[in-house]
């Protein structure tokens, strides 16, 4: 079968037995380098894309996708707008909120929260939180019954159990005789709800009916929120429905207020990308010392090839060859064991924390309290051909020695 002379010698160069160990032991450290390394990148950008999605799932799992307001003021005819809001193929649920700031003060101990209205037989089409409670159910939230369902760190700093009694104050004055009073309200702590962000220590939920009293607003709501089918066209699917209803609204939508978090993550996993991608140039450039060694060391069977015709060129062929296979075969073992360690970490994680007895991401200090992995098959394509790129590079300049060698003066002394 044919073969280029310089495919056929630089793969025999790769299985010869050399007259010296140490360049053999040189290369092998090259590709466990380079294996490591891709291994380590493939592993962490698993791991990153495992936090983003958790936490993306998490956050707009509760935090609406868009929101439609009537401006100015609230919003009077909420159903028309959630259901014009229906009609568009991209939005998938539509659902009133009241938003209000308030305290809640129980045994002594005050914590401020976002107060928020809404309807529980429909709130399921706009969020996931009937599957993050933890205690009771938002069934609980009856119209006139003046409930509250609060997240797990809240209910926690105020030291509050089911069917414990507290006071909602609201930073709306009742004038009386004695002057202006906030305004107090006691609530009945009906479920508890944990998601693992910022909503459990700042969010309590009650009924619309029992909102529009509390803030007298009548039957007014502060607008309609909605659930997408991709988020990432929330701005122009808000604005689409605006525009279907009469007179001004206001939209927005969850880029507003957790857009820069998300930022912030992919501008993390895209500088840990280029730490981590050092580590497999240090790997590759390895192979630089190889060859600059295999080169001294072969410089008599370079010059008997050039006398026998081979050209500049072949002779740099070989070398590139035999440096881009300890590339391709770095690489080849760091994919390899970088696939499948990102498939198995939470699970290898979950068995460490088990024997060890303690706790890697502990849930009070971290969002997530499991080490999440998500393979994206191209983050392992980049990786490999980023390796394999600098691995080439790497190759040239000892291959160009080689190609400079003159067969008089390598033959001097043999």
């Amino acid at each position: 079968m044919f073969r280029p002379l310089s495919l056929y010698i630089g793969l025999r160069y790769t299985r010869a037995k050399r007259r010296t160990h140490f360049i053999s032991f040189i290369s092998m450290i090259s590709i466990a380098g380079m294996a490591l390394g891709i291994l380590a990148l493939i592993t962490v950008l698993s791991v990153m894309n495992g936090f983003q999605k958790e936490l993306q799932s998490r956050i707009l799992g509760m935090a609406p996708h868009a929101t439609i307001t009537e401006y100015p003021g609230p919003m009077k005819d909420w159903q028309t707008a959630a259901d014009t809001a229906k009609t568009n193929p991209q939005v998938t649920g539509a659902a009133p909120f009241i938003n209000g700031q308030g305290m809640f003060t129980f045994s002594g101990r005050v914590q401020g929260a976002l107060i928020q209205g809404i309807l529980p037989e429909v709130e399921s089409e706009v969020s996931d939180l009937a599957s993050n409670m933890v205690e009771g159910d938002l069934q609980g939230l009856l119209p006139g019954d003046f409930k509250v369902v609060m997240g797990s760190q809240l209910a926690a700093s105020l030291g509050l159990q089911l069917g414990d009694k507290v006071t909602m104050i609201i930073p709306t004055a009742n004038v009386t005789l004695a002057g202006a009073m906030p305004r107090f309200r006691r609530f009945t702590l009906s479920g508890i709800f944990e998601v693992g962000y910022q909503f459990d220590s700042s969010l309590a939920l009650i009924n619309l009916s029992d909102a529009q009293k509390l803030f007298r607003l009548k039957d007014s709501v502060s607008g309609v929120r909605l659930r997408l089918k991709d988020i990432y066209q929330s701005r122009e699917i808000a604005r689409e429905v605006a525009r279907e209803l009469d007179g001004p609204h206001g939209i927005s939508d969850w880029t507003r207020e957790h857009g820069n978090f998300f930022a912030a993550v992919q501008m993390e996993k895209k500088v840990m990308f280029l730490i981590l991608l050092l580590i497999v140039a240090v790997a590759s450039f390895n192979i630089v010392s190889t060859l600059v060694m295999l080169v001294t060391d072969k410089q008599a069977d370079i010059a008997i090839l050039r006398t026998l015709g081979t050209s500049p060129a072949e002779i740099m062929q070989i070398f590139i060859v035999q440096g881009v296979w300890i590339g391709i075969f770095g690489t080849l073992l760091g994919t390899i064991g970088g696939v499948a360690l990102a498939l198995n970490v939470t699970d290898l994680v979950a068995w460490i924390e088990q024997v060890s007895g303690s706790q890697i991401l502990a849930s009070d200090v971290y969002y997530i309290s499991f080490l999440p992995s998500e393979l994206r098959w191209m983050d392992v394509i980049t990786i490999g051909c980023a390796s394999l790129v600098m691995s080439f590079i790497a190759t040239l300049y000892p291959a160009w020695r080689a190609s400079r060698v003159k067969p008089a003066e390598a033959l001097r002394y043999e």
